[in-house]
């Protein structure tokens, strides 16, 4: 191993680390508050709100009766088990698909402790335009869909600087 991959490791983990850190104290500082004091407005269009998500993303399956918990367990664990895998296999050229998907590890895993202590995952962020509300979130689910965007850009070739070719005549 090449001290350029060790570091890349390393620095691919704490960036993991780094999202799942904030989204763990996000909702441990944020938890305490909603609980006694009820929504926080912070403008408007965003407040802060507690919701017990007992669903996936926007709360699909969130009614289904319980079998759900552990569905949604077996799938984080697995996706963390793959990216932490894909992660350590990283290719050096593949650096922002593969801050992709540190940004989703440290989501997933702060999505999983929630739903392994709790049995639902703690939601906090409220966007809303009127009586419209997009579907309450948090900071891990913020650094998922971030995630899931950069690697998607990343493989379309959207990030990637494209040399131009010298004209034949010499001219622009």
């Amino acid at each position: 191993m090449t001290a350029d991959i060790g570091r890349q490791r390393f620095i691919f983990a704490v960036f993991a680390l780094v999202f799942l850190l904030a989204d763990w104290l996000s909702k441990r500082l944020l938890q305490g508050w909603l609980e006694t004091g009820g929504p926080i407005e912070v403008i408007p269009g965003f407040r802060f709100i507690l919701v017990h998500n007992h669903g996936a993303a926007f709360g699909f399956l969130a009614s289904a009766g319980g079998w759900q918990r552990g569905f949604f367990i077996g799938v984080a664990a697995a996706v963390i088990l793959y990216l932490g895998w894909r992660l350590w296999m990283a290719r050096p050229e593949e650096k922002l698909t593969n801050i992709g998907f540190a940004m989703i590890l440290g989501g997933a895993a702060g999505n999983l402790i929630d739903r392994v202590r709790h049995g639902y995952v703690v939601d906090f962020i409220d966007i809303y335009v009127g009586d419209w509300h997009w579907p309450a979130f948090n900071v891990a689910d913020a650094a998922i869909s971030i995630g899931a965007l950069v690697v998607i850009f990343d493989s379309l070739g959207l990030f990637r600087i494209h040399p131009t070719k010298p004209s034949q005549n010499g001219a622009p």
